[in-house]
């Protein structure tokens, strides 16, 4: 199993956490008919908040990102990007078992947005999300955890 360390992100990590947003969704936008250079990094910067954003390094290395912000009575699971040289590691898979298993989290109802297509869905699924809504570009998740 590899070894992951995650810390808060800084200020500092926006522009470099938008490029990998950019990076890591770039293939499921553009089968969309979705992806636009400015946009998928402007979204990013207009919703990233570094209290609630954590890097996941693996051997002191980036390799990807994760947010959970608190909302009223749920949870939103957002920004959640592992860079395409290190998917298939199960690094996702680790780094939402650990999420999941937080003090603050227990009792809430996770929610989150996958792209229509994307296999990250798959990973929501086998930690138990279910299909709340869905339209042409977004899928809507969520999950109630014990």
């Amino acid at each position: 199993m590899i070894q992951i360390t995650m810390r808060q992100s800084k200020q500092t990590d926006q522009e470099h956490l938008a490029e990998l947003r950019a990076l890591v969704l770039y293939d499921d936008l553009h089968r969309l008919g979705r992806y636009d250079e400015v946009k998928v990094r402007e979204r990013f910067r207009n919703t990233f908040d570094p209290v609630h954003t954590w890097i996941i390094e693996v051997e002191g290395a980036w390799v990807g990102c994760v947010a959970m912000k608190p909302k009223l009575e749920e949870i939103l699971l957002e920004h959640f990007y592992i860079h395409p040289d290190s998917q298939g590691k199960q690094i996702g898979t680790q780094v939402l078992n650990m999420l999941l298993k937080r003090d603050e989290v227990r009792g809430k109802r996770v929610i989150l947005n996958v792209l229509q297509g994307s296999p990250a869905r798959r990973l929501y699924e086998r930690f138990g999300f279910v299909l709340d809504s869905e339209d042409e570009v977004d899928v809507f998740m969520s999950v109630q955890v014990q």
